[in-house]
């Protein structure tokens, strides 16, 4: 799969990424009053957006025809 996922995405990804497990992690000790469920939920999306950061591709970027990636002259 071609990478589909800019610098500027990625930083994003990685922020979003970070900021959504801490609050899976902090649902699970029970420091953040949220429902129970959320915690998966959380470290779900979590983990799809510090992958997809990671990997450089977007599964969904991919099937919607989003590319955020620069284009380089040489291709």
């Amino acid at each position: 799969m071609d990478k589909n996922v800019g610098s500027m995405d990625r930083r994003v990804r990685v922020a979003v990424g970070a900021v959504v497990g801490t609050l899976s992690l902090a649902t699970l000790a029970g420091v953040a009053p949220l429902p129970a469920l959320a915690a998966p939920v959380f470290g779900v999306v979590a983990i799809a957006a510090l992958g997809t950061a990671a990997t450089g591709t977007c599964g969904l970027y991919s099937l919607l025809g989003v590319d955020t990636c620069r284009v380089d002259p040489g291709k």
